[in-house]
């Protein structure tokens, strides 16, 4: 088929009602093929009851999770303290619904900095090739060379404990393998006719980036943020662990797993309970991805 007959089918069905008519289409299929997987549906209810939790924490029926009670240190789980408490007094389970929120804000935060940017260098590196295609991927390669965590590390003790803090360690090493993913998509789409007929009427280089090769890289992009989500959990867990997340006495899972595993034997709930949110909330990412990526291959 010639350039010109390509601009004029390109012309009469590239419209915004068309477009906006065939995204609908495409999304409510996709949600329909995502609520029939049974693994999607678990993980979407893992992952969206604590989200569910960690929104509401404020207003549902909590104990203060920063309260000190020494007269109540190490209680088993009870009926007033569901969850039991901790060396210092503190109910468990209100640290713990407490927890999911800054846990889940930095896996949101790392994603929303990370996807993005990785996106963007990848398709202009796989649409527009040449030089800046070479230096681009050589500067993913500089930053896939260093471990996350080991990076993550090295940035949380440089800088101050916080919340973005935290943001800043993971997301630097974050945005390479979104690069590498979307420059590999894109540049097997290079010479493919709708991108010579975009070209072939004028249409600018950023347009052509934003409005036709990013676009093709969103359902890859989605799959591999589900199942890059465990891994920031556990980053953000260990930077906990090591001391090295947020500051006391704010509640975080890994933090929590620290405290109590010195006494694990005598009160296995203060490190145990944390542990098992960070496994279910894991899990949940993992069940999810799995099914985001059954669905697209299905496509």
């Amino acid at each position: 088929m010639s350039i010109a007959s390509s601009c004029s089918r390109w012309l009469s069905t590239d419209t915004p009602a068309t477009r906006t008519q065939a995204r609908l289409g495409a999304t409510y299929r996709f949600l329909r093929r995502l609520l029939r997987h049974p693994i999607g549906v678990a993980g979407l209810v893992l992952v969206g009851l604590m989200v569910l939790a960690a929104l509401l924490a404020p207003w549902l029926p909590l104990a203060d999770p920063v309260a000190q009670s020494l007269g109540e240190r190490l209680m088993p789980p009870s009926a007033q303290h569901l969850l039991g408490t901790d060396t210092l007094g503190r109910d468990l389970l209100s640290r713990v619904v407490y927890g999911a929120r800054p846990t889940l804000a930095i896996v949101m935060m790392v994603l929303l900095a990370s996807v993005p940017v990785g996106l963007l260098i990848g398709a202009a590196a796989g649409l527009w090739g040449g030089w800046l295609d070479a230096v681009l991927m050589r500067l993913s390669d500089v930053f896939m060379a260093f471990p996350r965590l080991i990076l993550a590390i090295a940035v949380a003790a440089t800088l101050s404990s916080g919340l973005w803090t935290a943001v800043i360690a993971i997301a630097l090493t974050g945005w390479p393998p979104y690069a590498r993913v979307a420059r590999a998509e894109v540049a097997s789409l290079r010479r493919a006719e709708f991108i010579q007929a975009a070209t072939a009427l004028g249409v600018s280089r950023t347009r052509l980036l934003l409005r036709h090769a990013l676009p093709l890289c969103l359902p890859s992009a989605l799959v591999r943020a589900a199942l890059d989500a465990p891994g920031i959990v556990l980053i953000v867990s260990g930077l906990g662990f090591l001391g090295l997340g947020l500051p006391p006495p704010a509640p975080e899972w890994g933090a929590m797993v620290a405290e109590g595993r010195a006494i694990v034997f005598e009160a296995w709930w203060v490190s145990t309970l944390p542990g098992l949110m960070i496994l279910m909330l894991s899990l949940g990412f993992n069940f999810l991805g799995d099914a985001l990526r059954d669905v697209v291959e299905k496509k």
